[in-house]
């Protein structure tokens, strides 16, 4: 069977692309051995936001009576909560699967390994095989769960992020090794419904990635909803015991004993390139990813490679944009590099987190002079209305220029806010312009007008 375009995976960069494709009229097809949608929709954003919706309520109703409502005491349905997770996500595959049919993409289902003379054969789950022609195959294999070598993951009492969106029963005492998103959305979740849970994290800060300010109050946040965190501290060993497991973290004041029913490791992601044929194309890897230009072509023509399987931010809405613009590239439309400075990034636990571009530190270490402006929630009108008040607003400006170098937010739906923050930086808008634009009252958006007249002292609310 031929092929214009073949793409090998059907993640949120392997559908998106898939489409694009067929949109651009290229005759297209999408491989894929597990579920439409890939783990994005099936085993991480997808349903991970479908149980923290679920935390949410519980913790709304928990709460009822700060806003003067009187209910009885609820109970949270555990198994409950994780079939309407499932369901979501199944929901979500059949969507990928009909969008995929109204533009005419095939679907062959299957493990695809790539072969010499831009060919991929396809084995079906009955060891069945056939041979897929493309003029272009794009590789969007994902990643998956990362190990540690002191931390193999067993599915049981030592489990990924997989097992712990369909556990059966909720565990009384969980230890999360890793605070990046995957790690603090599980430990939100879990302790919100009654979990005992504790973070430990290898860096001196949770959230390692965020400005310090950020990393500190989603601390400050947690501790008072009960998450023991742990930071500079080290899983050397896992031990199963009677009552679960029995967890050693080295940390600078010696090493600790933490009983738990299990543990959950959370240290990241790696990529799916083993067994895909890239050693028989020739097609060029560095440490554990495909390497590709600024259009995602590899070293060997008529293969490409996009999303978590190349070297840059492993997210979601990434691996879309980079999809989109390899096959607007094939199809000889004119189009730039995408900006990797310009990426937003969005952590969906309580109080949520969202960035882009320089944290503080990073913009100084650079030599640069700042301005920066932060403006707390705790005095927004609509935050104090909504009894959201922990968090802030904080950006750093050129002090020279006016250019916006970054955003960080914290709070209750900022994930819904920074968008504007990237539409402001990738057009070149300054500090006063940013201050000039009214944004409407009462709305969490006006922490950022607020927090760009802070940086230049015309803040009014402070």
């Amino acid at each position: 069977m031929k092929y214009d375009v073949i793409v090998l995976g059907s993640g949120p960069g392997g559908y998106v692309t898939a489409i694009r494709a067929a949109q651009l009229g290229l005759k297209t097809a999408v491989v894929e051995r597990e579920s439409l949608g890939g783990i994005c929709l099936n085993w991480g954003c997808i349903p991970t936001k479908a149980l923290l919706k679920s935390a949410n309520v519980f913790e709304y109703i928990n709460h009822a009576e700060d806003y003067g409502i009187k209910v009885g005491a609820p109970k949270a349905d555990f198994n409950g909560m994780v079939t309407r997770s499932r369901d979501v996500a199944e929901g979500m595959s059949k969507g990928v699967q009909f969008l995929l049919k109204k533009n005419k993409v095939d679907v062959i289902m299957g493990n695809g390994k790539l072969m010499p003379g831009r060919k991929l054969e396809v084995t079906a789950a009955d060891g069945g095989k056939q041979v897929l022609e493309g003029d272009h195959i794009i590789v969007a294999t994902g990643a998956r769960s990362r190990e540690l070598p002191s931390l193999k993951q067993n599915g049981k009492t030592v489990i990924g992020y997989r097992e712990a969106l369909t556990l059966k029963t909720q565990p009384r005492r969980m230890v999360v090794v890793g605070s990046g998103a995957i790690g603090v959305e599980f430990a939100y979740f879990y302790n919100a419904i009654g979990t005992e849970v504790t973070v430990v994290e290898y860096l001196p800060s949770i959230v390692p990635v965020e400005d310090a300010d950020v990393s500190k109050q989603l601390e400050r946040s947690f501790k008072k909803q009960g998450i023991k965190i742990m930071t500079s501290a080290e899983v050397t060993a896992v031990e199963d015991v009677k009552s679960g497991v029995s967890v050693t973290v080295k940390t600078k004041k010696g090493e600790k004993k933490i009983e738990a029913d299990l543990v959950l490791s959370a240290v990241g992601v790696i990529a799916n390139i083993e067994g895909i044929g890239l050693e028989e194309v020739g097609i060029a890897s560095d440490r554990g990813k495909i390497l590709v230009d600024d259009f995602y072509k590899t070293n060997i023509p008529g293969y490409y490679a996009i999303g978590d399987c190349v070297p840059g931010p492993a997210l979601a809405h990434v691996a879309s944009a980079e999809g989109i613009l390899c096959v607007e590239k094939i199809a000889g439309q004119q189009v730039e590099p995408i900006d990797y400075t310009n990426i937003p990034g969005c952590t969906y636990c309580f109080p949520e987190v969202a960035s882009v571009g320089m944290t503080e530190q990073a913009a100084k270490e650079k030599g640069i002079e700042v301005k920066v402006g932060k403006f707390p929630f705790s005095a927004s009108g609509k935050a104090s209305a909504s009894g959201h008040k922990d968090g802030f607003v904080k950006l750093i400006f050129d002090a020279k220029y006016g250019e916006l170098l970054g955003g960080h937010m914290i709070g209750a739906n900022v994930t819904e806010m920074v968008a504007e923050l990237v539409a402001v930086r990738r057009l070149e808008t300054t500090g006063h312009e940013l201050i000039k634009t009214i944004h409407p009252h009462p709305t969490l958006s006006e922490a950022v007008m607020e927090a760009a007249a802070a940086a230049y002292d015309e803040v009014i609310h402070l």
